[in-house]
């Protein structure tokens, strides 16, 4: 079982996925992450790409984001997702998509102030999913992106995007974005 670090949900156990295809983030990253970011929101759109258990996406509702939208192809994962947000009666404030992340960032209208992006590690589409997000304005002014990695991943500048900070955290990588000024 996982956690709801801080916020309305804090200490409210939330479902994992049993599969070797999804790693769940430590509260240790967690807390990393939204130390970084800043602990709440005053509302805003997420976008939980990869999405797994929804923990990361959970864990934004619970601190002030207003909506947010998870995304995963497996089919386990989409099922626990519903499940957590049962479990949590935040379904007004949720939306769950069973798809491929990159076909869902080509076809979205959506534009989001944070995007929380985890894939599996060896998948590494870190390049192409920031280009899309860029080449289609996805995020929004101000917005942040937040990506999980292998920490020997190397993120390339990507046109539209600045990183603002990497931090290494055991086999983890935490990389912040934002958007350029235009």
């Amino acid at each position: 079982m996982l956690r709801v670090i801080a916020g309305k949900y804090k200490s409210r156990k939330i479902k994992d996925v049993k599969s070797h295809f999804t790693r769940p983030t430590t509260d240790k990253n967690k807390e990393s992450i939204f130390n970084s970011i800043g602990q709440f929101f005053d509302g805003g759109h997420a976008l939980d790409l990869y999405a797994g258990s929804g923990s990361l996406g959970i864990e934004s509702l619970s601190r002030g984001i207003e909506f947010c939208d998870f995304v995963d192809k497996q089919f386990s994962a989409v099922k626990v997702i519903k499940e957590n947000i049962a479990l949590l009666n935040i379904n007004d404030s949720a939306k769950v998509f069973k798809e491929d992340a990159i076909q869902f960032l080509q076809k979205t209208t959506n534009k989001y102030d944070l995007i929380l992006l985890d894939p599996p590690y060896s998948l590494k589409p870190y390049k192409n999913v920031l280009n899309i997000i860029s080449d289609r304005h996805i995020l929004n002014e101000n917005g942040i992106i937040v990506m999980e990695s292998d920490h020997k991943t190397i993120i390339e500048a990507i046109s539209g995007f600045i990183i603002i900070k990497e931090k290494i955290l055991g086999q983890s990588k935490i990389t912040i974005l934002e958007r350029e000024s235009l």
